[in-house]
């Protein structure tokens, strides 16, 4: 996965009004508590990325 589409992710996934994920309710029509699991994925992605960079910045 590219940093653009973990992106497009986290953009998608984002808590409803009701506190169900509004990606998950407009992509596949789940009625998914927020953070689902694509949601929680994108994160720790990102968080890993974030991460790595900030270590390799301090070599």
């Amino acid at each position: 996965m590219t940093e653009d589409e973990v992106g497009r992710v986290l953009f998608m996934h984002l808590p409803g009004v009701e506190g169900l994920c509004a990606g998950c309710r407009w992509w596949w029509a789940w009625l998914s508590p927020y953070p689902c699991y694509q949601a929680e994925w994108a994160t720790r992605w990102h968080a890993r990325l974030a991460t790595r960079r900030f270590l390799d910045g301090l070599r």
